[in-house]
């Protein structure tokens, strides 16, 4: 059989299995009471407060509110924290959730059953069963892949609700039929995703930023780990946080969990089954970072106390409308091209796919155009630190135009970073091991990332590694080109490394160190037109050099690869570059084999003291080329990527 045959055949069977196992509008409406009836609805604390534990991250919201109330200009005031290690974005949110009094609201992409993710449910039910309303909200393409747990949670304690956003084929659950499927069926309404990640806990203290609930978003995973970011904020716009969660929360695609199929279906022939007992990886961590989140002081040493005062914070977040009426016309988050285009003197970019939509690129050019144009720098990732190479394909594609016309300096996140923002006793070091200095024991009381092969630990490196290897990686899912695994797994690198393997998911900007931006958003065609996404924007400069240095320190010589022009060949250098410029344009053929730009490592000597521009007359003196692709053992697969260069433009808007 034709090997495009055989998904086309998947998805006309899926089609015919979905339409025969959908349950009728009685059968949801049964499985929908089983799940109601089995609600537990005992509360445990009779306090007024809820028995919340005292948070010094509760208290900035105090602060910020109290500040507002006197403030004699009348403008709002805030508290504003940086989450940038995964350790401490975890405490913070653990923190938190115990100091709820009324509420608690979690939107998020992805939403894993792994070691932080179970931790997080576990604290969420808590805080039910002590009286708070929780809402959690999921979207379906990343939800939690276990029907056990669904339907457990469906039928938990009357004050836990959980919603699905956008179930296709009404399940929880999709298949790679599904996926299959949609192709043919509904293809643009399967890729409009609820990519927001938000938490707000009363209406007083928020977090956004790129962080899902998996262990890789926080350092705890194994093998790979993202470099991400949130920002935490206390006051005034935290409301605004919480109308555009109601938004979503009562549009008719968030679906409650018990009406959907697999789960009523489930729900119906077996009732509400038991939450299947949580068995951690690594138990000594999570019960680690339970003791952390109680522990007042270590949160105000290594969170509350480095909070920032600021003034202007807004939350510009797409609504549910956007996929209802088409792409960028209805977006909240379209104000970022209105602040973009006001830059006079720089913008600092980070995104982990620097794949531009045709409205950006345009706005980038007529930056380039006038007459003191902003230097721009953008911090992304390298192949051999991308989660999904496929979509690297397209920043290669375009590295010319990004270099040459649009005048980017761009630097590219290394796997191994020297200096990454992770507690440096977790996954930097092991027991026994010569080559890596014991770190203080100061910044090693909390859990942040497992080491490699379990920390050394007898017998846990195996389960840990057999644990990752089989989920599937942040925001990768399910490819035509591939019935078995993804194809945008983080492909096979040279070094192996002492710690986990990095990649940057982190979305922010930097405007003229005087606006800061923090939140889902990746600067590219998918989130402009088919995902809902929300920025924090932060009008502080103190607080936007904060978030300049942190985006400064990853694109540090150390951390990241500098790209810039290969030094000029002395023949055919002008044949060379128009060529190069005319393929790239086309969606069908770019198969040149001579790049404009190249990686280059710095080399630092007597002559080269500290790290140049690339448009120093004496760059190439101090640093030396490593190719396109350093750190990556591809062999064939080079092919491959070349092939998705040539053949991948038409898949921008969607990739």
């Amino acid at each position: 059989m034709n090997a495009w045959a055989r998904p086309l055949l998947a998805a006309l069977l899926a089609l015919s299995a979905t339409a025969c196992s959908t349950l009728s509008p009685q059968q949801r409406d049964r499985a929908a009471a089983v799940a109601v009836s089995a609600r537990d609805s005992t509360v445990e604390c009779t306090r007024a407060d809820r028995c919340a534990e005292p948070s010094p991250l509760r208290e900035l919201a105090g602060e910020a509110f109290a500040e507002t109330a006197s403030a004699p200009d009348g403008q709002p005031r805030h508290r504003a924290l940086i989450l940038d290690e995964g350790g401490d974005a975890l405490l913070a949110r653990i923190n938190l959730m115990r100091s709820a009094t009324r509420r608690i609201d979690l939107q998020t992409y992805i939403f894993d059953k792994d070691d932080s993710a179970r931790l997080v449910i576990d604290e969420l039910l808590a805080a039910a069963r002590r009286g708070v309303k929780v809402r959690v909200l999921i979207d379906q393409l990343s939800a939690i892949a276990d029907l056990q747990i669904l339907g457990a949670l469906a039928g938990a304690h009357e004050n836990l609700q959980l919603r699905i956003y956008n179930p296709t084929f009404g399940r929880a659950k999709p298949n790679y039929l599904h996926y299959a499927a949609s192709v043919i069926c509904c293809f643009r309404r399967f890729n409009q995703r609820m990519h927001n990640k938000l938490l707000v806990v009363d209406d007083a203290v928020g977090i956004s930023g790129g962080r899902n609930y998996q262990d890789d978003y926080y350092d705890w995973d194994a093998e790979y780990n993202f470099r991400d970011r949130d920002v935490l904020v206390a006051g005034p716009v935290v409301r605004e946080m919480e109308r555009n969660f109601a938004l979503y929360w009562n549009d008719r695609r968030s679906v409650p969990v018990e009406r959907l199929d697999d789960v009523g279906r489930l729900l119906l022939a077996s009732g509400v089954p038991e939450l299947p007992p949580a068995r951690p990886a690594r138990p000594e961590r999570v019960e680690l970072m339970r003791q952390a989140a109680a522990d007042g002081e270590l949160v105000e040493e290594r969170l509350a106390r480095n909070a920032l005062a600021v003034g202007r914070v807004s939350y510009l977040a797409d609504v549910p409308r956007k996929h209802r009426e088409g792409g960028s016309r209805v977006s909240g988050a379209s104000g970022l091209a209105g602040l973009l285009s006001q830059a006079k003197e720089e913008v600092l970019l980070q995104t982990p796919y620097l794949v531009l939509s045709d409205s950006a690129v345009e706005i980038f050019r007529e930056l380039r155009q006038g007459p003191e144009p902003p230097r721009v720098v953008a911090s992304t990732n390298s192949l051999a630190a991308t989660d999904n190479a496929i979509v690297y394909a397209l920043t290669y594609k375009y590295k010319r135009r990004n270099v040459r016309e649009l005048g980017f300096d761009i630097f590219e996140y290394k796997p191994f970073p020297a200096d990454p923002p992770v507690d440096p006793a977790l996954g930097a070091w092991q027991p026994g091991d010569p080559d890596t200095p014991e770190p203080s024991v100061a910044r090693s009381e909390l859990p942040g990332a497992g080491s490699r092969a379990g920390s050394g630990r007898p017998g846990g490196g195996d389960r840990d590694r057999r644990q990752v290897r089989d989920k599937l990686r942040t925001e990768s899912r399910p490819s035509l080109l591939s019935t078995s695994t993804p194809a945008n797994r983080p492909l096979p690198v040279r070094s192996q490394g002492k710690r986990p393997r990095m990649g940057l998911h982190a979305k922010s900007m930097v405007i003229d160190r005087r606006i800061a931006v923090i939140g889902t958003h990746n600067f590219d065609p998918r989130s402009e037109n088919y995902n809902t996404e929300a920025v924090v924007v932060i009008e502080d400069e103190g607080f936007a050099q904060a978030l300049a240095e942190s985006i400064q320190r990853d694109i540090a010589p150390g951390n990241s690869w500098t790209v810039a022009p290969r030094g000029r060949p002395p023949v055919l250098s002008g044949l060379n570059y128009s060529v190069g410029k005319v393929l790239e344009k086309s969606p069908v053929l770019d198969l040149w084999p001579w790049r404009y730009a190249t990686s280059y490592e710095f080399q630092p000597g007597p002559d080269c003291p500290e790290p140049l521009p690339r448009r120093d007359p004496r760059f190439h003196q101090c640093y030396v080329a490593v190719g396109d692709f350093p750190e990556v053992s591809l062999g064939p697969r080079t092919i491959l990527t070349r092939m998705l260069t040539a053949f991948g433009a038409g898949l921008v808007p969607i990739l």
